[in-house]
């Protein structure tokens, strides 16, 4: 029995059986693997430069490879991440889903808590907001394991719906996925005033629901209410409304270190700078105290600095090859629950990246994300690994073989968006 939701057919017996296991997606290792040696390659030439700023501006006494070494370590802590999710079997995450997200939420509240009573010894504050805790040795950020904790909840939630055909149920489907992103945007924007990791947030849910078929209008819907919620969070803030009009306005300022054009203008000078092949390794400027946050945020700037235009576009190339990796692995899978994991790490990459690069060539407004795999960084390197490695290990169980569904599928609506089941000689996209 199957009935019509929208323009794809959906089956109303219970999640497929996973296909049987073969060899996952090693591409996807490979292109991870290219992004994180060329950021560490960078910050090998970099770190040296960015510590003798820190030097100067700040107490800090840091040597001259002390971010290089943060750095390998957070990598190997990154790799293991990945390693992990590689192996565990999915039906622990099936499991243990609802807990994490607790979890998840729990220590956002919990953060915030502790910056309410300023109890600096156990959290870390940063432009007047709290997003780390202090575990003496590193830091811990988690709103990277709310986003992570986020893909494994929604996936096995919207998955149930999509079996009971009530993926665009309003009150059962809907409404309680927009509390979840309320709620996780709350403490994220709200509390943590961390604008960009918020639109990672939405970046994901937005993916999941569009695999999960929802129609149309309620994605009209959907963005009418974040346009709204973001116009009221941006004016509740004044460094909001500043990098919002200075990014209107088009306004620069190069000299003038307070004024809100200063970063966009100083990552443009970098890009600028590098030319067609860049300025080569080491024989950066701008990370000498001139571009904030050189190693984090501004990563990309620094890249075409060093690197110029053929070296950004060939960036550019990789994670291209990383997105369309994870799309095919979407359009090869049969269980929905599957297809929902790789689309929520595909959202939450694909729109972290685009965040930081529009940001840094000004043609998004600056909110402060970091670029996957390549900035410097601890947690946030922890849970972009991690999450990669839930897809490697869901690509184990694409398949390439017709079914009987697929083929009612595919000629029940010649017509709709991009819902046609891909195999062997098919060019659609699949939707659950």
């Amino acid at each position: 029995m199957a009935i019509n939701l929208g323009r794809q057919t959906v089956s109303t017996r219970q999640t497929p059986e996973i296909s049987r296991m073969h060899k996952p997606d090693y591409l996807m290792v490979l292109f991870m693997a290219l992004l994180s040696m060329i950021g560490l390659i960078v910050l090998s030439s970099a770190s040296a430069a960015h510590a003798v700023a820190l030097n100067a501006t700040s107490s800090a006494d840091l040597s001259g490879d002390a971010f290089m070494q943060k750095q390998l370590f957070y990598l190997v802590i990154g790799v293991v991440g990945f390693t992990a999710t590689a192996a565990i079997p999915i039906s622990f995450w099936k499991r243990y889903r609802e807990k994490l997200l607790w979890v998840a939420i729990g220590l956002c509240a919990l953060l915030a808590v502790l910056g309410f009573l300023h109890i600096n010894a156990l959290a870390v504050a940063a432009a007047g907001a709290y997003r780390w805790f202090n575990l003496g040795f590193a830091t811990f950020q988690p709103a990277e394991l709310l986003k992570f904790a986020l893909i494994t909840f929604l996936a096995g939630f919207l998955a149930q719906r999509i079996a009971a055909g009530k993926v665009n149920d309003v009150h059962e489907t809907l409404i309680p996925v927009g509390i979840i992103l309320g709620i996780s945007l709350f403490f994220i924007i709200v509390l943590q005033r961390d604008m960009g990791t918020g639109l990672s947030l939405i970046g994901i849910v937005a993916c999941m629901l569009f695999i999960a078929n929802m129609k149309l209008r309620y994605f009209g819907i959907g963005i009418a209410v974040m346009l709204a919620a973001m116009i009221i969070l941006i004016v509740s803030a004044p460094h909001r409304i500043d990098r919002i009009a200075t990014f209107f306005s088009g306004s620069t300022t190069a000299v003038d270190t307070s004024g809100s054009a200063y970063h966009i203008t100083q990552a443009k000078i970098a890009i600028g700078s590098g030319g067609f092949f860049g300025k080569g390794l080491g024989n950066s400027t701008q990370v000498y105290g001139y571009l904030p946050e050189a190693v984090t945020d501004s990563m990309f700037a620094i890249l075409g600095e060093m690197f110029g235009f053929v070296g950004l576009i060939t960036i550019l190339a990789i994670f291209l090859g990383l997105f369309l990796r994870l799309l095919k692995t979407i359009d090869h899978l049969n269980d929905p629950y599957l297809r929902l994991i790789v689309a929520g790490v595909f959202g939450w990459l694909a729109t972290q990246t685009i965040v930081n690069i529009g940001a840094m060539v000004g043609v998004l407004p600056l909110t402060g994300v970091t670029l996957p795999f390549i900035s410097f960084g601890g947690t946030s390197l922890l849970f972009v690994m991690a999450a990669l490695g839930l897809a490697f290990h869901v690509s184990r169980y694409t398949t390439h073989r017709v079914s009987e569904e697929s083929t009612q599928n595919e000629n029940s609506d010649g017509g709709r968006r991009i819902g046609r089941t891909r195999h062997s000689r098919s060019r659609g996209y699949q939707r659950a």
